[in-house]
């Protein structure tokens, strides 16, 4: 398949200035970047697309080649690829501008790119059904990093300072010639702080901080289900370089529950029943969440009968009005009978002639015999 036109790709005229394909390229890889779109094809060709396309046209000798033979001018195997460095507004700069709007990086002083966001931090949360349905306020304990006050931060023995790398510069990213690529990557130096520290704090081994553990309160609010997951701001781990801290998402799970099984905003549970109730029929207690209601069984009531108690689910988040709570009947049959009880069973079964008492072995006899027929 032919290459597109790489103007287009960025969707900017032939004439445009270095500052309207960076902000071309920013804007596409902000929509396209794979992190963005998981699993998506479609996107992860478009960024790479986007991508080939600014790093020609942003290197001058690229594009130079790139407007006077089009795609051959830039192609390696066709000879006519130019080298390059990639100077200054090139395309690693936007490059990192990219990256540190996508993962919450951003530019700290003295030119340094490499100030990243904390990772985000999850905690699992077992809760009880009833507490997921009336919400639910505890504390957790989670590892948190605090400032060193013996350094201030700075990492530093107390009396001495960091020093600026030698090694970048205090850019806190080197640059590596590999062929034809200029690489921009970290400084093994100073891991990208742009600093060094020629002697340590002894308290916290010169990382300006120090691992603790901090209380928060969480909020559970009522109708919060199984799976969800509740977001505590600013409380993951601290960024890097300065850079912000991440979140904490608090994960809940909810323990299985003795009675009741939980389907959305319906509850669902069982009751068992005598089998003189079940023929008899008679009023029964049904526990809710909320305290007991009462059923009508009708007379000749059959296991699995279901029985529907409007509104005693559960309030779900995002619902006006809460669920349902359906009761399904068990005929227990009774065990351990002592001879009397079976003699008289077999009494009572022997009165059940009329196939009016029992219609539903009438209507499977039916059908089997239409089966062997």
């Amino acid at each position: 398949m032919a290459k597109r036109d790489l103007y287009d790709v960025l969707g900017v005229p032939k004439n445009a200035t270095a500052d309207d394909l960076k902000k071309a390229y920013r804007k596409l890889a902000m929509k396209f970047h794979p992190d963005r779109n998981p699993n998506d094809k479609s996107a992860e060709a478009k960024f790479k697309e986007a991508k080939e396309a600014y790093e020609i046209l942003s290197e001058p000798a690229k594009r130079e080649a790139y407007d006077r033979f089009g795609h051959a001018g830039v192609d390696p195997n066709a000879g006519g690829f130019p080298g390059g460095g990639g100077g200054a507004g090139g395309f690693s700069d936007v490059f990192g501008d990219i990256f540190g709007d996508i993962f919450g990086a951003g530019r700290a002083g003295g030119g340094r790119s490499n100030v990243y966001r904390g990772a985000d931090l999850r905690y699992a949360m077992e809760i009880s059904l009833e507490e997921a349905a009336n919400g639910h306020t505890t504390e957790i304990r989670v590892p948190s990093w605090e400032r060193c006050t013996t350094c201030k931060g700075s990492g530093a023995k107390p009396g001495t300072q960091p020093k600026t790398c030698h090694s970048c510069n205090g850019q806190g990213s080197v640059r590596v010639q590999q062929g034809f690529f200029s690489i921009q990557q970290t400084c093994p130096t100073c891991h990208g702080s742009g600093k060094v520290i020629p002697e340590p704090c002894t308290a916290c081994s010169g990382q300006g901080r120090i691992k603790k553990q901090k209380t928060l309160e969480v909020n559970i609010p009522a109708g919060i289900e199984d799976g969800m997951r509740i977001r505590s701001a600013g409380n993951g781990e601290p960024g890097v370089n300065g850079g912000p801290p991440g979140d904490l998402f608090v994960e809940i799970r909810i323990r299985e529950h003795s009675v009741f099984q939980r389907d959305g905003d319906d509850l669902h549970c069982e009751i068992p029943i005598s089998m003189t109730t079940a023929a008899l029929g008679g009023k029964v207690q049904v526990p809710t969440l909320t305290g007991r209601a009462e059923i009508e069984l009708p007379e000749g009531t059959q296991t699995g009968k279901t029985f529907r108690l409007r509104g005693k689910g559960i309030k779900g988040l995002r619902s006006a009005y809460p669920g349902d709570l359906y009761a399904h009947v068990a005929v227990e049959t009774p065990v351990r009978l002592s001879e009397k009880q079976k003699a008289m069973l077999r009494e009572f079964d022997a009165t059940l002639t009329d196939p009016k008492h029992s219609p539903q072995t009438k209507g499977w006899m039916d059908r089997v015999k239409d089966f062997f027929q």
